[in-house]
This record gives structure tokens, sequence and C-alpha cells, in this order.
């Protein structure tokens, strides 16, 4: 399949509003032909500095000014993130991300901390992702020689609704971040929240946005919101394991390389809702007990739902082993 970056509104609109099982289908069939179907890639989330942020995303728990249960934690030591990566690791995580309630990064002593967590998680022989809010382009260069393999910058939804839910940055604020991430050569990893009272032609201008960036990202996380007491959103409502299954056979059609990772919300899905997700193209998840702040799958239950799913993990560095093995080298 060729992969296209002038895909349009109204085409994505058309593959998204398919019957169910029709478009299920077809995502099922794209996966398989574009990527090693039943890998899946195994991703384990740190809040290296917990709470206290600036920004207002209604959605979020950790920021400051919304009365939530979140506590506040300064930024994490080096020892207890090697601690919390290794035991990750030997639970058959790939890929540490490494999350800091930050509006954007700083070049201080703080950021200088982080790096030396990259590089000391790198040398585990994992990918190192962070998300640490928006930075320049020169920051992305030294997360990339510290050893940071992906940088995660969601776009949370559509252009149109951003201004609903986030007021304390722009919708190109998100997008230049996605530039200078690319522009380092780190891997892009971006993608949203379904359930902060959108439309679903939102959700399908938040795909559209995704898909006709000069390069696809790398890995697209699809979210459905989790309600947190305190959020201005802690009253809406669930979304139904339909509307996830549009969202992620949607982007894996307009993204068939991108890894799309069953993100916030697989607590509430029931082992056959994750399942009809993994064919309808889902090949990563976040496994661990917490997503930042909010509950997640137990270890050993993704243990077994691989098992009886006959799903694989995902080797770290696949196809960039190469890359990789280079940067090892020029380093050591």
């Amino acid at each position: 399949m060729t992969i296209r970056n002038n895909w349009t509104l109204q085409e994505v609109s058309e593959i998204y509003n398919r019957p169910l099982l029709d478009l299920v289908f077809q995502a099922a069939q794209v996966h398989r032909e574009n990527n090693a179907y039943s890998e899946v890639q195994v991703s384990s989330l740190i809040s290296i500095k917990t709470g206290g942020c600036t920004e207002d995303c209604a959605y979020c728990p950790q920021a400051a000014r919304y009365n939530t249960d979140v506590h506040v934690h300064a930024l994490m030591p080096l020892e207890k993130v090697v601690a919390h990566a290794q035991n990750a690791k030997a639970n058959g995580a790939s890929r540490i991300c490494m999350g800091a309630s930050w509006r954007e990064v700083r070049d201080n002593r703080d950021f200088d901390r982080v790096l030396e967590m990259v590089t000391a998680v790198n040398e585990m022989g994992v990918e190192v992702c962070c998300t640490l809010g928006m930075l320049t382009y020169e920051q992305a260069e030294k997360l990339k020689a510290a050893g940071c393999f992906a940088y995660n910058h969601n776009v949370d939804t559509s252009e149109d609704y951003y201004t609903e839910i986030i007021s304390t940055r722009t919708y190109d604020d998100r997008l230049h971040t996605l530039e200078n991430v690319r522009k380092a050569k780190l891997t892009v990893c971006s993608g949203g929240i379904i359930g902060l009272g959108e439309t679903n032609e939102d959700r399908i201008k938040m795909l559209h946005t995704l898909a006709t960036l000069p390069v696809h990202p790398d890995s697209v996380p699809i979210n459905a919101l989790v309600p947190v007491k305190g959020t201005p959103l802690e009253h809406n409502k669930r979304v139904g394991i339909d509307e996830m299954l549009r969202m992620i056979a949607t982007a894996r059609i307009i993204m068939p390389k991108s890894v799309v990772r069953l993100s916030a919300g697989r607590n509430e899905m029931s082992l056959a809702e994750q399942a009809l997700c993994f064919m309808a193209g889902a090949n990563s998840i976040f496994s661990g007990e917490k997503l930042l702040t909010t509950p997640n799958p137990d270890v050993n239950e993704d243990r077994l739902m691989f098992q009886l799913l006959g799903l694989t993990p995902r080797a770290p560095f696949k196809d960039v082993q190469q890359e990789h093995a280079h940067l090892v080298s020029e380093k050591g």
C-alpha cells in the first residue's frame, strides 16, 4: 500500500463512517499487509515529575488549578527512575516513556537531570521516549544526543475544538514542537484523546491533521478520556468500544506503517474489546499499573491476554537496528 500524506478530509470522513464491520475488516487487511500483525509493542510510562502544571488542559488531573487527588512530586531521583525502568523491562517493556508535567522544557538543572535519566535508561537496551511539553529544536537535539529515541507530543483533538479544551497554548505550538522533534531526527509519537466533548467531525479532522503531516507520526496513541473528579470534564460520558474501533481502524488505514497505540481507557475494556482493537490495527499498549495518574491493566493480565490472542512483544529498535547500533558505537 502506498503511503499517502495527501488525504482529503472527505476521504478520511468516508473511511471513518463506513459500516463498522466493513471498516474493521479493511483495517485488518491493511494491518496484515503492512505490519507483523501479531507483534505488539509494549511501552511503560514513568511519571518523573507529577502535578503542579501551569497549563489548563481540561482533561488533566495534573493541572495546578484543578482540585484533584493528584499530589505534586518534584523530579524523581535518577536511581528511582532506573529502578522503575529495570522493572518495566523485566516485565516485557521495550519502550520506556518518561513524562514530566511541564508546560515546556527549560534549559536548567532539571533538564540536565532528565538528560542523565535518558542516557541511563537507553543503556539498558530499550527505546527511550520523553513527553516533557513544548521544546525547541536545540533541546530536541540534546535529547537525541543523550540517547532519546522518541518524543511524545499529542495534538489532542481537532484544531477547531482545541480552544474548548486548552487556552494556555495554541494548536500551532503543538505542531511546531512536532516539527522540532522531526528535524532533530527523533521519532515522533503524536495522537489524541476522544471523549472530550468533541464531535465525530473533530475526530476525523484530528486524524486528518496527523495523516497529512510531511511524515506520518511513527506512533499514534489513541486515548479514551478517563474522567477525573476535580477536572472540568469529570462528568463526561465514557466513550464506547465502537468509537475506539473507528479511531483505531481509520488511523490504521490512513497511516498504514505507524504504530497505533491503544492507550488510556484500556483499563475499562474487556479482553474481547481489546482483541477487536488489535484486529482493527492497534499494535502497541502501555503496560504497568498506571498511566501517569490513571489506572491501567495489571502486567499479569496483559501477559495472559498475549498468550490467549497469540500476540508477541515487539523487540526494541525494530526496523532501526542498524541506525541504533551506529549511534551506540559512536558513543562507545
